[in-house]
């Protein structure tokens, strides 16, 4: 059984951004409806710019109930990884979808200066509330 990170080594591992998220959402039929998809964590919450009207936004809307996963290493003695439950939400007001999309700007190194002043008419973001957190990490096994 592998050693399970701190919630304190979770947001680190979040932070670090070893790759592409993947959002789970419910399908319309029930099935889990997967998709990697870039993000940012701001406090306890996790960020995801996308398009308004995709599957993932129809099914938050419908259902909230959501999933996050992301997982690094390729051995089993640095495998290390974080599945986060908790629920969604689709953001589309025009003004909080500045705010965060010059959040997650600035986080790739965009200067203040180049930041935009609005965004397009059918910019979404998805913000995942967390109710859960699964974790682990082989690299803390002895």
């Amino acid at each position: 059984m592998p050693a399970k990170m701190t919630l304190d080594e979770i947001h680190a591992f979040l932070d670090s951004r070893p790759g592409w998220i993947a959002l789970s959402t419910i399908s319309p039929s029930g099935h889990p409806h997967t998709v990697p998809i870039g993000y940012f964590r701001l406090g306890e919450k996790i960020y995801m710019g996308c398009r308004k009207g995709t599957q993932k936004t129809k099914n938050i809307e419908r259902n909230p109930a959501v999933s996050v996963m992301l997982e690094s290493g390729t051995t089993s003695q640095d495998i290390k990884g974080v599945c986060i439950q908790g629920t969604g939400r689709v953001i589309t007001d025009p003004a909080e979808a500045l705010q965060l999309r010059r959040e997650a700007m600035r986080r790739r190194g965009v200067p203040e200066d180049q930041l935009p002043a609005e965004v397009g008419p059918d910019t979404a973001y998805i913000e995942v509330t967390p109710t859960r957190y699964i974790s682990w990490d082989y690299s803390k096994q002895p």
